[in-house]
């Protein structure tokens, strides 16, 4: 009796494998948008394809003390931004992050998704604005 219920737990176990792809370790470049002059309007500015970027980008993310608030800003973002799939046979909905830099150009407030706000880190602000945008933060 114990061997057939064995057997028919394996066969449960092997018939409920997720037969789906596993997009969680997918790579991925970032798609950065800069706002062009003073309305809601972005153009591309640079796409992140550095593997080890695109995921200390992610840990800086990871690791920030969300707050699920409903923020409004005086002026739109300066950046934003998007993640996605190398993999062109990936289809995924994108979380638009939205990046302000602070009026003291010091530090960065980001939207991830409609309601999810941080506020970065000096030091956290100054890399993640580095792998996004090339530049140094203030300049």
């Amino acid at each position: 009796m114990k061997r057939m219920t064995v057997i028919l737990l394996a066969i449960l176990l092997v018939g409920c494998q997720d037969n789906e792809p596993n997009i969680g370790h997918e790579k991925q470049n970032i798609v950065v948008e800069k706002q062009v002059g003073d309305e809601n309007k972005y153009e591309e500015f640079n796409k992140v394809t550095d593997t080890k970027q695109v995921e200390e980008a992610r840990g800086i993310l990871h690791d920030a003390l969300w707050k699920d608030a409903q923020v409004d800003f005086i002026r739109p973002p300066d950046y934003r931004f998007i993640y996605e799939f190398k993999n062109p046979n990936i289809d995924a909905k994108a979380v638009l992050h939205q990046v302000w830099i602070s009026p003291k150009k010091d530090g960065l407030e980001v939207m991830q998704g409609p309601r999810e706000y941080a506020q970065l880190p000096q030091a956290e602000s100054a890399r993640l604005f580095e792998i996004l945008t090339g530049e140094s933060l203030g300049d």
